[in-house]
Protein backbone atom coordinates (compact mmCIF):
# COMPACT_ATOMS: atom_id res chain seq x y z
CA UNK A 1 0.00 0.00 0.00
CA UNK A 2 1.95 3.24 -0.91
CA UNK A 3 1.80 6.51 0.95
CA UNK A 4 -1.48 8.39 0.06
CA UNK A 5 -3.45 5.18 -0.03
CA UNK A 6 -2.76 4.63 3.80
CA UNK A 7 -3.16 7.98 4.77
CA UNK A 8 -6.35 7.94 2.98
CA UNK A 9 -7.37 4.83 4.74
CA UNK A 10 -6.04 6.14 7.60
CA UNK A 11 -8.72 9.38 7.55
CA UNK A 12 -11.57 6.86 6.34
CA UNK A 13 -10.82 4.99 9.67
CA UNK A 14 -10.31 8.19 11.88
CA UNK A 15 -13.92 8.84 10.74
CA UNK A 16 -15.67 5.96 11.62
CA UNK A 17 -14.39 5.47 14.67
CA UNK A 18 -15.21 9.20 15.58
CA UNK A 19 -18.83 8.82 14.19
CA UNK A 20 -18.47 11.56 11.58
CA UNK A 21 -20.02 10.81 8.37
CA UNK A 22 -18.86 12.32 4.59
CA UNK A 23 -22.15 14.40 5.11
CA UNK A 24 -20.96 15.85 8.63
CA UNK A 25 -17.31 16.28 6.88
CA UNK A 26 -19.10 18.46 4.07
CA UNK A 27 -20.97 20.55 6.69
CA UNK A 28 -17.28 21.20 8.30
CA UNK A 29 -15.37 21.79 4.92
CA UNK A 30 -18.11 24.02 3.49
CA UNK A 31 -18.10 21.55 0.32
CA UNK A 32 -20.88 19.25 -1.00
CA UNK A 33 -21.45 15.49 0.22
CA UNK A 34 -20.68 14.44 -3.48
CA UNK A 35 -17.78 16.22 -3.18
CA UNK A 36 -16.31 14.77 -0.31
CA UNK A 37 -17.31 11.36 -1.33
CA UNK A 38 -15.56 11.63 -4.75
CA UNK A 39 -12.39 13.03 -2.68
CA UNK A 40 -12.37 9.86 -0.72
CA UNK A 41 -13.10 7.44 -3.88
CA UNK A 42 -10.17 9.03 -6.08
CA UNK A 43 -7.56 9.21 -3.01
CA UNK A 44 -7.34 13.02 -4.55
CA UNK A 45 -6.67 15.61 -1.70
CA UNK A 46 -5.10 18.70 -2.11
CA UNK A 47 -2.32 19.46 0.82
CA UNK A 48 -4.22 21.88 2.08
CA UNK A 49 -7.26 20.10 2.38
CA UNK A 50 -5.39 16.70 3.85
CA UNK A 51 -4.52 19.47 6.71
CA UNK A 52 -8.20 20.68 7.07
CA UNK A 53 -9.13 17.60 7.77
CA UNK A 54 -6.66 16.22 10.22
CA UNK A 55 -7.17 19.43 11.99
CA UNK A 56 -11.11 18.44 12.04
CA UNK A 57 -10.28 15.20 13.75
CA UNK A 58 -7.68 16.71 16.47
CA UNK A 59 -4.60 15.49 14.42
CA UNK A 60 -1.87 18.01 13.19
CA UNK A 61 -0.63 16.20 9.19
CA UNK A 62 2.44 15.02 10.90
CA UNK A 63 0.77 12.95 14.03
CA UNK A 64 -1.68 12.29 10.89
CA UNK A 65 1.01 10.50 9.06
CA UNK A 66 2.83 8.99 11.71
CA UNK A 67 -0.31 7.38 12.96
CA UNK A 68 -1.02 5.90 9.54
CA UNK A 69 2.73 4.38 9.19
CA UNK A 70 2.52 3.21 12.78
CA UNK A 71 -0.83 1.97 12.92
CA UNK A 72 -0.52 -0.76 10.39
CA UNK A 73 -1.02 -4.58 11.49
CA UNK A 74 -1.88 -2.99 14.81
CA UNK A 75 -5.53 -3.30 16.26
CA UNK A 76 -7.73 -0.39 16.13
CA UNK A 77 -11.17 -1.93 17.47
CA UNK A 78 -12.28 -5.01 18.60
CA UNK A 79 -15.45 -7.56 17.02
CA UNK A 80 -18.56 -7.41 18.91
CA UNK A 81 -17.95 -10.81 20.36
CA UNK A 82 -14.56 -9.78 21.53
CA UNK A 83 -15.66 -7.04 23.67
CA UNK A 84 -18.25 -9.79 24.92
CA UNK A 85 -15.92 -11.77 25.90
CA UNK A 86 -14.55 -9.23 28.17
CA UNK A 87 -17.34 -7.48 29.48
CA UNK A 88 -18.93 -10.97 30.82
CA UNK A 89 -15.77 -11.44 32.99
CA UNK A 90 -15.18 -8.36 35.83
CA UNK A 91 -11.38 -9.25 36.25
CA UNK A 92 -10.58 -9.67 32.50
CA UNK A 93 -11.91 -5.82 31.88
CA UNK A 94 -10.03 -4.63 34.68
CA UNK A 95 -6.64 -6.20 33.39
CA UNK A 96 -7.55 -4.78 29.52
CA UNK A 97 -8.39 -1.48 30.95
CA UNK A 98 -5.34 -1.53 33.27
CA UNK A 99 -2.94 -2.62 30.56
CA UNK A 100 -4.09 -0.39 28.08
CA UNK A 101 -3.26 2.55 30.41
CA UNK A 102 0.00 0.54 30.28
CA UNK A 103 0.11 -0.88 33.70
CA UNK A 104 2.86 -3.66 34.69
CA UNK A 105 1.62 -6.75 36.41
CA UNK A 106 3.22 -5.67 39.98
CA UNK A 107 1.06 -2.50 39.49
CA UNK A 108 -2.08 -4.55 39.06
CA UNK A 109 -1.59 -7.41 41.49
CA UNK A 110 -0.58 -4.73 44.01
CA UNK A 111 -4.06 -2.47 43.46
CA UNK A 112 -6.69 -5.31 43.09
CA UNK A 113 -7.29 -8.29 44.65
CA UNK A 114 -5.99 -10.68 41.96
CA UNK A 115 -3.30 -13.11 42.36
CA UNK A 116 -0.95 -13.16 39.82
CA UNK A 117 -2.34 -16.51 38.24
CA UNK A 118 -5.03 -14.95 37.89
CA UNK A 119 -3.85 -12.16 36.60
CA UNK A 120 -1.52 -13.81 34.05
CA UNK A 121 -4.37 -16.05 32.89
CA UNK A 122 -6.55 -12.72 31.80
CA UNK A 123 -3.22 -11.87 30.15
CA UNK A 124 -3.35 -14.96 28.00
CA UNK A 125 -6.49 -13.84 27.40
CA UNK A 126 -5.83 -10.78 25.92
CA UNK A 127 -3.00 -12.43 23.90
CA UNK A 128 -5.44 -14.32 22.53
CA UNK A 129 -7.64 -11.64 21.39
CA UNK A 130 -4.54 -9.47 20.29
CA UNK A 131 -4.49 -6.62 22.51
CA UNK A 132 -1.60 -7.61 23.83
CA UNK A 133 1.76 -9.32 22.81
CA UNK A 134 2.44 -11.48 26.22
CA UNK A 135 6.28 -11.59 25.93
CA UNK A 136 8.82 -13.70 27.98
CA UNK A 137 9.18 -12.73 31.45
CA UNK A 138 5.47 -12.03 31.71
CA UNK A 139 5.93 -8.83 29.99
CA UNK A 140 3.53 -6.97 28.03
CA UNK A 141 3.49 -4.88 25.05
CA UNK A 142 0.20 -2.73 23.60
CA UNK A 143 -0.90 -4.23 20.29
CA UNK A 144 -3.09 -1.48 19.62
CA UNK A 145 -3.05 2.03 17.38
CA UNK A 146 -2.99 4.79 18.61
CA UNK A 147 -6.43 5.60 17.75
CA UNK A 148 -7.91 2.40 19.17
CA UNK A 149 -11.44 2.79 20.83
CA UNK A 150 -14.22 0.61 22.15
CA UNK A 151 -17.48 -0.03 19.37
CA UNK A 152 -20.16 2.88 19.41
CA UNK A 153 -22.65 1.39 21.12
CA UNK A 154 -20.66 -1.85 21.49
CA UNK A 155 -20.91 -3.95 24.76
CA UNK A 156 -17.96 -1.91 26.47
CA UNK A 157 -19.72 1.63 25.72
CA UNK A 158 -23.03 -0.03 27.13
CA UNK A 159 -21.54 -1.40 29.98
CA UNK A 160 -19.89 2.36 30.96
CA UNK A 161 -23.15 4.22 30.34
CA UNK A 162 -25.00 1.47 32.63
CA UNK A 163 -22.90 0.66 35.29
CA UNK A 164 -20.55 3.84 35.32
CA UNK A 165 -21.99 7.03 34.31
CA UNK A 166 -24.26 7.29 37.18
CA UNK A 167 -21.58 7.17 39.42
CA UNK A 168 -19.39 9.48 37.71
CA UNK A 169 -22.02 12.13 37.81
CA UNK A 170 -22.58 11.69 41.52
CA UNK A 171 -20.42 13.95 42.33
CA UNK A 172 -20.51 17.87 42.77
CA UNK A 173 -17.58 18.65 41.23
CA UNK A 174 -16.99 21.19 43.50
CA UNK A 175 -13.25 19.39 44.31
CA UNK A 176 -10.20 21.17 43.25
CA UNK A 177 -9.48 18.61 40.68
CA UNK A 178 -13.00 18.60 39.23
CA UNK A 179 -14.60 20.67 36.78
CA UNK A 180 -18.21 20.58 35.20
CA UNK A 181 -19.50 23.25 32.80
CA UNK A 182 -22.92 23.20 30.94
CA UNK A 183 -23.16 25.51 28.01
CA UNK A 184 -26.26 25.95 25.96
CA UNK A 185 -26.84 27.80 22.27
CA UNK A 186 -28.94 28.04 19.34
CA UNK A 187 -26.40 26.64 16.52
CA UNK A 188 -26.64 25.31 12.77
CA UNK A 189 -25.78 22.55 11.46
CA UNK A 190 -22.36 23.69 10.63
CA UNK A 191 -21.97 25.28 13.53
CA UNK A 192 -22.77 21.96 15.16
CA UNK A 193 -20.18 20.22 12.77
CA UNK A 194 -17.28 22.39 13.90
CA UNK A 195 -18.05 22.53 17.70
CA UNK A 196 -17.76 18.09 16.90
CA UNK A 197 -14.82 18.85 15.24
CA UNK A 198 -13.46 20.99 18.34
CA UNK A 199 -14.66 18.25 20.80
CA UNK A 200 -12.76 15.85 18.78
CA UNK A 201 -9.43 18.14 18.93
CA UNK A 202 -10.16 18.25 22.88
CA UNK A 203 -10.63 14.59 23.15
CA UNK A 204 -6.81 13.80 21.15
CA UNK A 205 -5.55 16.50 23.49
CA UNK A 206 -6.30 14.67 26.34
CA UNK A 207 -5.21 11.67 25.06
CA UNK A 208 -1.57 13.01 24.29
CA UNK A 209 -1.50 14.43 27.83
CA UNK A 210 -2.04 11.23 28.89
CA UNK A 211 0.89 9.76 26.93
CA UNK A 212 2.80 12.38 28.74
CA UNK A 213 2.04 11.28 32.07
CA UNK A 214 3.45 7.86 31.39
CA UNK A 215 6.47 8.79 32.17
CA UNK A 216 5.61 9.40 36.00
CA UNK A 217 6.01 6.79 38.27
CA UNK A 218 2.40 5.37 39.00
CA UNK A 219 1.98 6.61 42.18
CA UNK A 220 1.96 10.22 40.63
CA UNK A 221 -1.11 9.09 38.61
CA UNK A 222 -4.10 9.17 39.23
CA UNK A 223 -7.08 7.97 37.31
CA UNK A 224 -9.05 10.50 35.70
CA UNK A 225 -12.54 10.65 33.83
CA UNK A 226 -13.14 12.96 30.76
CA UNK A 227 -16.99 13.55 29.83
CA UNK A 228 -17.56 15.56 26.32
CA UNK A 229 -21.51 15.58 25.17
CA UNK A 230 -22.91 17.47 22.96
CA UNK A 231 -26.59 16.51 21.59
CA UNK A 232 -29.61 18.67 20.13
CA UNK A 233 -31.82 19.05 23.42
CA UNK A 234 -34.45 20.47 24.81
CA UNK A 235 -34.93 20.29 28.82
CA UNK A 236 -38.29 18.14 29.56
CA UNK A 237 -40.06 21.03 31.34
CA UNK A 238 -39.77 23.45 28.27
CA UNK A 239 -41.16 20.49 26.06
CA UNK A 240 -43.90 19.98 27.76
CA UNK A 241 -45.09 23.25 27.33
CA UNK A 242 -44.61 23.27 23.24
CA UNK A 243 -47.67 24.00 21.67
CA UNK A 244 -49.10 20.62 19.94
Amino acid sequence: MNEIARLVKTLKRRLKIQGMTYRDLALALNVSEPSVKRMFALGRFSIDRVIEIAHLLGFTLAELTHEAAASEGRLHTLSDAQERELVSDAKLLLVAVCVLNQWEIGNIVETYALSEAECIQRLVKLDRLRLIDLLPGNRIRLNVARDFDWRPKGPIRMYFLGQGMGEFLKSDFSGGDEVMAFSHAMLTEQAMAKMQAEIRKLRQRFAEIHEESLAAPLAKRRGTGLLLAMREWEIGAFIKLRRK
